[in-house]
């Protein structure tokens, strides 16, 4: 079982198995939940890009940068 080490900051660092097994790298966030039998599951907190398709609907119609452009000078003019 691999085991990590907590320093005098309440770090520690994940061992490559736990890393690998979460399938998380540097700057991938980690997190931790507390069972009320004070078990504490581990998770990788990070959700991929792809996992996003969908959560939006389709456009009904192409924008040129014309008219993006056109509303974000009307936006400006407003404030």
């Amino acid at each position: 079982m691999p085991t990590a080490t907590l320093s005098s900051k309440g770090q520690i660092t994940l061992p490559r198995q736990v890393r690998q097994a979460l399938g998380v790298t540097t700057g991938d966030r980690v997190a931790f939940t507390v069972e009320a039998s004070g078990e504490i599951r581990v998770r990788a907190a990070t959700d991929d890009v792809r996992s996003l398709k969908g959560l939006l609907p389709r456009p009904r119609r192409a924008v040129s940068l014309a008219e993006m452009d056109a509303a974000i000078a009307r936006r400006g003019r407003r404030r």
